[in-house]
């Protein structure tokens, strides 16, 4: 088998599209998982760095290792039942996660209703976001996928698939609301309530020229977010949600043709309410298959209102067999212009820059990452 094969496969098994609905007593059980480690260098000044800052200077696995499965069976020839569970760590705790949950519909050869525990459709690859397996990097660009921490909904969806001579064209609509998810901000978790959650997305894809995706998702977001500060010994609020609009929008556009491959995502997220302005983020990725051997190249960029960070990615990738794969990347990453970017500030930071204490400053840093993705 070979590995766009392979590949292909893994994507069709694990993002439960309405292609695959079972017949009735049939089923189908899929593992996947991850064992990669990164360790931040460069003069990162002992700052942290990551969607949960669990990338730093030593040798860790947490920030980007996970295992998960996932059973389908077919109830009926028309209704099915989908469950995927899986382990990764929250900050520096291993925990089990319950990603999908949910009865669907084939209404007919074209329509699929889903309800219950469903993936967020907010990414190109919101859908296989834990198989590592079904994309280039070990770790998906942080500049977008730091935007938006919520990965699952509890609600409903419709997706509607059209067929055309050079390809198919795909709908989809979402609704529903996700309560008391963990939001990690200023070194530390805080709760976060996504109410009246609204997706919608097309996806063209095509025989010859790849796949071309344009999704927008929008939420009421409550949350306190908030920090102690150890110099004055007070726990400081430092923004208060209650009913703010967050909007997303994202175009991605991804190619293979077993030599070649590309895949390219722009995001906008707004905040109503945040006191900041809209952030702007894309990644750009071109790759080049030789043998059993993908080397591929990423330049991505975050643009918030106090500055940019913007990185480059170099990977090089081993197929050891048709579903596992070794991977090794180097990540060069800059802020400028007072940015955060993707590094972390703890609530005692936060606090002496605003008293002016400290002054505000650039960080950067050299990630290096190595592991292997899997599916079986």
């Amino acid at each position: 088998m070979t590995a766009v094969r392979a590949l292909s496969l893994a994507v069709a098994c694990l993002a439960a599209t309405p292609a695959f609905a079972l017949d009735q007593g049939d089923y189908r059980f899929n593992g996947f998982g991850t064992l990669g480690f990164t360790h931040l260098g460069g003069e990162e000044d002992g700052r942290s760095y990551g969607i949960q800052g669990q990338t730093n200077d030593s040798w860790r696995g947490d920030q980007l290792s996970k295992f998960g499965a996932q059973f389908s069976y077919g109830l009926t020839d028309t209704l099915g039942v989908t469950v995927q569970a899986t382990a990764k760590a929250e900050q520096d705790e291993w925990k089990a996660n319950l990603e999908w949950a949910y009865l669907s519909w084939q209404a007919d050869d074209n329509l699929m209703l889903r309800g219950g525990r469903l993936r967020s459709p907010v990414f190109m690859y919101s859908e296989t976001l834990d198989v590592g397996y079904t994309y280039p990097w070990l770790r998906l660009p942080d500049e977008v996928y730091s935007l938006v921490q919520l990965t699952s909904y509890e609600g409903a969806d419709a997706v509607y698939t059209l067929p055309l001579s050079y390809g198919s064209v795909t709908f989809q609509l979402a609704g529903g609301q996700a309560k008391d998810r963990d939001y990690y901000a200023y070194d530390d978790l805080h709760d976060m309530d996504y109410k009246d959650i609204f997706g919608a997305s097309v996806s063209l894809a095509s025989n010859d020229y790849g796949t071309l995706r344009v999704g927008y998702v929008e939420a009421a977001l409550d949350s306190l977010i908030q920090g102690y500060v150890p110099s004055i010994d007070q726990t400081l609020p430092w923004l208060e949600l209650r009913g703010a609009k967050g909007k997303f929008t994202s175009v991605g556009y991804q190619y293979d043709n077993g030599a070649w491959l590309t895949a390219n995502e722009w995001v906008r997220r707004v905040i109503e309410g945040d006191g900041q302005q809209a952030i702007d983020a894309f990644y750009l990725m071109g790759g080049r298959r030789f043998g059993d051997f993908l080397a591929h190249l990423t330049y991505a960029q975050l643009d918030e209102q106090d500055g940019r960070q913007n990185s480059w990615t170099a990977g090089l990738n081993y197929q050891l067999r048709s579903t596992v794969v070794l991977k090794g990347e180097y990540k060069r990453v800059d802020t400028s212009g007072g940015s955060d970017g993707v590094f972390t500030r703890n609530a005692q930071e936060v606090f002496d820059n605003a008293m002016g204490a400290a002054p505000t400053r650039n960080y950067d840093g050299d990630i290096v990452s190595v592991g292997v993705d899997f599916v079986f």
